[in-house]
Formats: C-alpha cells, sequence, structure tokens
C-alpha cells in the first residue's frame, strides 16, 4: 500500500463511493506526532495550519526569530473545524503555508471524504480536544542528529534558509520546544515509532492495519469492534528503553 504524502502541496483525490446508505462511512483518524523531520508519512499536515503573523511576527520570523515550534504558533481552532469536517465525510480546504515568506498563500488544497486519513504534527497530541478526536495515535522516535540533518537538508533547499540561521533557529526554539511540548505527549500515543521511516518492520504493521480498515475493518468498527475510543492500552513496537528522543 502506497500512503502518498500531501504536505500542503497536492490535491487528494476522491475515494470510490460506496453505495449502501445504510452505512455511516466516518473515517478512521490517525495522529502521527514527533520531532521535527522525523520521517512521518503524512497526508495533512499540521504545518498547513501556522496562524497568520503580525508585521512585527514576520519580522522576526524572516530573521530567524520567531518560534514556530511553540504552540501557540498553530492555529487550532481550524485545526479542529477541520477534522471535525472530515470527521463528518466533508470535502474540506486546506490552507497553503509559504515558509519563504512565513504567510499564508492565496489558495487551498482540496481534500476529499476518504476512509483513512492520516494528520501529523509535531504537537499534534498537545491539545486534549485535538488529541481525543484521533482513533489511533502514532509517536514517530527519531534520533536526534537525524532529525537535525533532515532539518538542515530541508529548510536550506526548500524554504531559503541559511545554514547559521537554521541552527541559530534550532538551538534557541526547536530543541527546547521538543523537550517542553512534543516529547512529553509521547505518552499519548498507542504506538511508538522508533527510528521512524526506517523502521521499516513497525512500518509495514501500520500499512497491515491500515489495509485491514480499507478491506472491511471500517463495518466492523461502527459494529463496535473497532471503537478507536476503546482501543487496547497503549502499545510499545520495542522497548522503551530502546528508543532513543535525543
Amino acid at each position: 500500500m502506497h500512503i502518498e504524502s500531501m504536505a500542503g502541496d497536492s490535491e487528494t483525490h476522491p475515494n470510490e463511493q460506496v453505495e449502501n446508505d445504510d452505512v455511516i462511512r466516518e473515517p478512521f483518524l490517525i495522529g502521527v506526532s514527533g520531532g521535527t523531520a522525523s520521517g512521518k508519512v503524512v497526508i495533512l499536515s499540521q504545518d498547513s495550519f501556522y496562524k497568520e503573523l503580525t508585521s512585527e511576527q514576520k519580522a522576526k520570523a524572516l530573521k530567524g526569530q520567531f518560534n514556530f515550534d511553540h504552540p501557540d504558533a498553530f492555529d487550532n481552532e481550524l485545526v479542529l473545524k477541520t477534522l471535525w469536517q472530515i470527521i463528518k465525510g466533508e470535502t474540506v480546504q486546506i490552507p497553503v503555508y509559504d515558509f519563504v515568506t512565513h504567510s499564508r498563500k492565496d489558495e487551498f488544497v482540496t481534500v476529499y471524504p476518504a476512509d483513512v486519513v492520516l494528520f501529523e504534527g509535531i504537537l499534534m497530541f498537545y491539545s486534549q480536544e485535538i488529541r481525543d478526536l484521533f482513533q489511533m495515535k502514532l509517536f514517530v522516535d527519531t534520533d536526534a542528529d537525524t532529525r537535525l540533518s533532515r532539518r538542515v537538508l530541508r529548510d536550506i533547499g526548500e524554504r531559503a534558509r541559511d545554514l547559521e540561521q537554521v541552527l541559530t533557529q534550532y538551538i534557541t526554539f526547536v530543541k527546547p520546544a521538543f523537550e517542553e511540548f512534543c516529547l512529553p505527549t509521547k505518552k499519548y500515543a498507542d504506538v511508538i515509532i522508533p527510528r521512524g521511516a526506517d523502521n521499516q518492520v513497525a512500518i509495514n504493521l501500520i500499512v497491515q492495519h491500515i489495509q485491514d480498515i480499507l478491506n472491511g475493518g471500517l463495518t466492523k468498527r461502527h459494529n463496535g469492534c473497532m471503537n478507536g475510543h476503546n482501543t487496547p492500552a497503549r502499545q510499545r513496537l520495542t522497548s522503551e528503553s530502546s528508543s532513543r528522543p535525543h
């Protein structure tokens, strides 16, 4: 099974409609969290929901002096509204954020109803109101050095930053915010994935679970057999001691 990444720059396509009005096709929501640049598999990204910045905040952002990893940087009201629209099976419009100008573009990405929706972000589990909407919560636990190297390559190559700015921002904002706001939310995850996308065993298990849902699991779930709010106790694919947040 191949999962396409939206990441704010492509349009997802509507799934085939099921001709059975007696079955309510509520999507299976999966939240994915973890440190920045953990190599998460995504469909929707929390990065699309940054708040509009004031002129003063934008000036700081252009100098690398604005904290985009703080909970207050995200428009959680819009995230909640969007999630509820998705749950109701509605087509939604996702804002597109420009990381070069630090502002929302005058365009949207259309996301059509789907059986399974993944929503990723560094602080996806920080708000309980948002966290409680996910039937499955995954935390991608990747080595800090790996995340930093990926961030450097991404910010220089895709976001027109220079190396000094990227490293300064990481030391000043990203690393402290990860330790204060992101890492503590790992305890809410149903499954923790050490080594991120490199952990093929974990990825294959999750993909298989998603395939099971698409191949009939939704019907069972609506009958009470796969109710996400009654999932078993939190699972770990390896022992806690084997994960390396830093």
